[in-house]
């Protein structure tokens, strides 16, 4: 009995070694054991006392277990607005743009990154609950003074300076050769005088037009057979997201390894495949080239992606919304812009083109100002027509039917708003379209250095709506109370301001038939850059009008000046001519 004992008691002691040694990480030929999901705080975005430096707790009072067993646990800090959010995330997924590589870790180190929110802390960690407690890389104090480093900077000082100077004399001739190019450019549109400031025949009825002010010609995107196989492409960097679309700076490849070419590209989802559609069947049509339209290039499906991309030229300032964030424009700049965008809008609403040829008038239906791009001469050009309309003439109303209430709410006209948009008459989409780009110049107007003291940058309508107000809320501003951005007196002091100042309040009339056409826009904007000449050398404060001059009366003003008034007659325009005009 005694060694039956020790027998039975040997043969567990085996079994209980054997089965360790099939579960022990590392074996050969051993078995993984099944990790549960994780167990992690998560929160929505919620306020924190969190400073960016030390530790501290990310007071989410929620714990919830991953979805996945690939997930982990992630915790994001944002500086601008103090903000934390707690999550589950798959680390193999970007997360706003940023992929994680930390989440092997048991504590929630906090790394600085760009994401597409702007700048903010991530950290992600695999322990039980990890991100509720946060920590900050410390501040690396400076290294104490030196002797030998202070021998070698002083050694190698003559070699900064010399690279200074070289740098320097590089940048100036950069610019001095663009001042140069912008200059020959203003020279040959006031030589070649079109009506409206459209394109001469020759260029609009060009088969391919290059673009030697944008950041990509894209000859080689051209010249290639790319209906059997996609182009060679490496993505670069997101550079802007949308409702339907994520946009990348990309890199063509040339045929020589090292060499490319700047692209943007368009990436759709599979899901999204009527807006890619929409859009690609509009860049194809040749009559909508204009240097004022953005360059498009070709349209791919990729199916191994599942996606489906736009291939445009790649614009290195951004959109016009980016632009007048970051720059305050002077009143030569808003001349260039304000009328470039009028001349783009000309284009798509026109139903001929210069040369007499028909053309089937677009309309955007979504114009804002981060769907205007800024070209490295500072003209605009119009993008993205996910939500843009051929009006061809066999549409009837019921093709036109689900037209009516789409676009940005913020940049909705009171009709579209309102939902009573005609739809017998196409001339009504035109209007919609007018309606936005007078807010648009709006934007430009209010980040002018000739109106006086210029603001932060705003949207139309500014705080008076939420980041993003909603259909109903805009209708309470725009329809009930019949409310526009505001254009105070100090705008009207200039004499060029008070003029598109002018233009503006015509566009956005409430009642659609009252508007401007965009060629009548274009054309306006055009005479007024060679009857205002002289403004662009004078200063706002010599073309001030007194504040208490409630009433036309005669003041005595130097010859070489002229009146608004008398400039507002020389630049009037019969603007109830139709398109054709």
């Amino acid at each position: 009995m005694e060694g039956w004992c020790c027998s039975l008691f040997l043969w567990g002691y085996l079994s209980v070694r054997f089965v360790s040694a099939q579960l022990e990480p590392g074996s050969a030929h051993g078995i993984t054991i099944y990790q549960g999901n994780k167990l992690c705080r998560f929160c929505d975005v919620m306020p924190s006392s969190c400073s960016g430096t030390g530790t501290c707790a990310s007071s989410c009072d929620r714990s919830s277990i991953c979805a996945n067993s690939t997930e982990f646990c992630v915790a994001i800090w944002r500086k601008n607005d103090s903000s934390i959010e707690t999550l589950c995330h798959d680390p193999s997924i970007p997360l706003y743009g940023i992929m994680l590589d930390d989440y092997n870790s048991t504590k929630c180190v906090m790394k600085e990154k760009n994401a597409t929110t702007g700048m903010a802390y991530f950290c992600s960690c695999s322990s039980e609950e990890c991100n509720e407690e946060l920590t900050f890389p410390p501040i690396v104090d400076p290294t104490p003074d030196d002797p030998l480093l202070s021998v070698i900077l002083v050694s190698l000082l003559p070699l900064v300076v010399m690279g200074i100077v070289i740098v320097g004399m590089f940048y100036w001739y950069r610019a001095y050769r663009q001042r140069q190019l912008s200059q020959e450019w203003e020279s040959s549109i006031k030589k070649r005088k079109p009506i409206g400031g459209g394109l001469g025949c020759s260029d609009a009825c060009a088969i391919m037009m290059d673009d030697d002010r944008s950041d990509s010609s894209s000859t080689h995107a051209n010249n290639l057979n790319h209906n059997t196989e996609p182009l060679p492409i490496e993505l670069d960097m997101l550079v802007g997201k949308g409702r339907f679309a994520q946009v990348y700076k990309a890199k063509l490849k040339q045929t020589t390894a090292d060499q490319y070419e700047t692209v943007a590209v368009k990436i759709f989802p599979y899901e999204e495949y009527a807006s890619w559609k929409n859009e690609k069947d509009i860049f194809s049509n040749t009559d909508l080239r204009h240097e004022n339209v953005l360059h498009f290039l070709t349209a791919e499906e990729r199916k191994v992606e599942k996606q489906y991309w736009l291939i445009t030229a790649f614009h290195l300032r951004g959109n016009l919304q980016e632009y007048l964030t970051r720059n305050v424009i002077s009143w030569e700049e808003l001349q260039v812009l304000s009328s470039s965008l009028a001349r783009g809008v000309a284009h798509l609403h026109s139903d001929r083109l210069p040369c007499g040829r028909p053309k089937v008038p677009i309309v955007h239906r979504d114009l804002k100002s981060s769907n205007i791009l800024v070209k490295n001469d500072l003209t605009c050009c119009v993008c993205d027509f996910g939500l843009g309309l051929c009006l061809d003439s066999s549409l009837s109303v019921d093709d036109l039917a689900n037209s009516g209430q789409v676009g940005t709410a913020r940049y909705m006209a009171p009709e579209v708003l309102e939902a009573r948009l005609n739809l017998e008459n196409i001339e009504s989409f035109k209007q919609t379209d007018i309606y936005s780009m007078a807010l648009v110049l709006w934007e430009m107007t209010s980040r002018c250095e000739a109106i006086g003291e210029v603001k932060d940058y705003e949207p139309a309508f500014g705080s008076k709506v939420r980041e993003h107000p909603c259909v109903e809320s805009m209708k309470d501003n725009v329809l009930r109370d019949r409310g526009r951005p505001e254009i105070p007196d100090s705008w009207l002091r200039h004499q060029g301001v008070a003029v598109i100042c002018a233009t503006i309040k015509e566009c956005w009339d409430h009642d659609p038939e009252a508007r401007l056409t965009a060629h009548c826009v274009a054309e306006r904007l055009f005479e007024m850059e060679d009857n205002l000449d002289k403004l662009s050398s004078r200063s706002s404060s010599a073309e001030k009008i007194p504040e208490e001059l409630k009433i036309p009366i005669e003041v005595e003003i130097p010859e070489e000046e002229v009146k608004i008034s008398e400039i507002q007659n020389i630049i009037a325009v019969d603007c109830s001519v139709s398109d054709k005009k």
